[in-house]
């Protein structure tokens, strides 16, 4: 078969839009994705810096009621009223399980965000690497 160089260029064309229309079709496809799992990212971090902020107050509370218990028991131990002081230990003693509870939860929180923000910085990375195979049809 004798083909001519019109169609010859004709062939090379029609192949070189489908393959651009494929490589389209495919990064329309997958940056939706990329982008929906980036701003699932966003959304989880913007949460672990409200339960920060959050743990934050309550270790802020947790000091002043220490602080709170600890008055108490020095004027209890002023006035000599041991069953006073026997109630302000025990008080003492709660609210320090408690700070401790909470602070270890402020570990937990930061150690997630930590995490989350590693996710992000992986996926916008991904995402990034993709659109670059995808204009150089790696």
């Amino acid at each position: 078969m004798i083909t001519s160089k019109f169609t010859v260029s004709r062939m090379l064309w029609s192949k070189g839009l489908f393959a651009l229309a494929v490589g389209s079709a495919a990064f329309l496809l997958v940056a939706p994705v990329a982008a929906q799992e980036i701003r699932g990212d966003r959304r989880e971090i913007r949460q672990d810096l409200r339960e920060l902020r959050q743990d934050h107050r309550e270790i802020r509370k947790d000091r002043r009621e220490l602080a709170d218990d600890r008055h108490q028991l020095r004027e209890d131990l002023r006035e000599g009223d041991r069953e006073a002081v026997r109630e302000d230990l025990r008080e003492l003693r709660e609210d320090r399980a408690e700070m401790r509870e909470d602070q270890q939860e402020l570990r937990r929180d930061k150690a997630e965000l930590r995490d989350d923000r590693r996710d992000l910085r992986r996926d916008r990375r991904e995402l990034r690497r993709d659109l670059y195979d995808r204009r150089h049809d790696r």
